[in-house]
């Protein structure tokens, strides 16, 4: 059985929703990232930076959420969330899954930090950028991917999510505030909202 290290309204979320997506069984094993000092040092062994998400398959620990996105969804070809090799629109899938964690996600955490810098002298650039990037996807079509959802949308999905409706850095625009509509109505999305909500208050 996959087992995933999650904390409850964390990054992790995300991979609660790819789970719950994927329709396999999983063990949830809640890490306590904000008790003082963080989660216990012993967790190093899985994570070396003590976050959330990580992942054991077939006995094999996986962290970062792109990698453990991808490796999830290829390890179940079966549920289509993942296009194939060969198939033209894979490039697109993995630019935007990647696209996540390293350019949308340091650009709302700048935004929300106020941090002052060069974005020429960043790898992420600006989230006014990468909002106008996202928006050309979803004025396009309805997934990022063509008119196919994908674990490409599990991770933007849960960004904007967060973005838009959590800590408001991002005001969407008419196709984004159509796409989060699209997405918060999955089934998978409101497992994993309800998931969370029963950890948050055990």
């Amino acid at each position: 059985m996959i087992k995933l290290f999650h904390a409850p309204y964390s990054r992790s979320s995300s991979t609660v929703w790819l789970l719950e997506e994927l329709g396999v069984p999983y063990q949830l094993d809640v890490v306590p990232i904000r008790a003082t000092g963080g989660a216990p040092e012993g967790y190093r062994e899985i994570q070396a930076h003590k976050k959330v998400p990580a992942v054991v398959l077939d006995g094999v620990t996986i962290t970062e959420r792109a990698a453990i996105a991808l490796h999830l969804a290829e390890s179940f070809p079966e549920t289509g969330l993942a296009p194939r090799f060969g198939d033209p629109r894979r490039a697109a899938f993995l630019s935007w899954l990647v696209y996540s964690d390293a350019v949308l996600d340091p650009a709302i955490t700048a935004r929300l930090s106020d941090w002052s810098y060069v974005p020429l002298g960043v790898s992420f650039g600006t989230l006014d950028d990468a909002v106008r990037h996202v928006d050309r996807a979803l004025s396009a079509s309805p997934y990022l991917v063509g008119d196919r959802f994908t674990a490409a949308d599990v991770q933007i999905g849960a960004m904007l999510h967060y973005a838009v409706s959590i800590v408001e850095a991002i005001t969407p625009t008419p196709a984004m505030h159509a796409y989060l509509e699209r997405v918060r109505a999955r089934p998978a999305f409101q497992r994993r909202e309800q998931i969370d909500r029963e950890l948050a208050g055990a």
